[in-house]
């Protein structure tokens, strides 16, 4: 699959988890390090390529999840989107990644905020698409 691209992010990471990383045009730069439960040092004042991943598929869905929302005219400006991205090994060698997202709408009634989270699950957020078949993603979700 093809896309036009609208906006192209770059980063560069240097010695790897227990390196530095920072965007091409100076936006976002962080040093990491390996926690202390993957026997690592878990250096304060750094982070990891979970941390960062959870804050962009969180951005990114609480986005789709507006975009959807407004397709509708419903309002999905209140919607919390926590996500907790999980590191461990694979039955089949290696390591792979778990997702839990939980999602609240406050404003809206339960039945409406899991249509939109479906919705913008299935057919809107990147994130989903590019880990759909390759990670585990479970949510959960509240209304009102």
């Amino acid at each position: 699959m093809s896309i036009k691209p609208l906006f192209t992010a770059t980063g560069t990471a240097t010695g790897g988890r227990n390196g530095h990383s920072e965007a091409a045009d100076h936006s976002v730069s962080f040093d990491l390090s390996v926690p202390k439960e993957m026997g690592g040092p878990g250096k304060p004042g750094t982070t990891t390529p979970e941390h960062l991943f959870a804050c962009g598929y969180a951005a990114c869905f609480d986005g789709a999840i507006d975009f959807v929302a407004k397709q509708q005219h419903k309002d999905g400006s209140q919607a919390v989107v926590t996500c907790a991205v999980s590191i461990g090994p694979r039955d089949g060698g290696g390591f792979g990644l778990a997702v839990k997202m939980h999602v609240k709408i406050p404003n809206l009634p339960k039945a409406e905020a899991e249509a939109l989270v479906r919705e913008a699950h299935e057919k809107i957020c990147p994130y989903s698409h590019a880990t759909r078949g390759n990670v585990q993603v479970d949510f959960t979700v509240e209304g009102s």
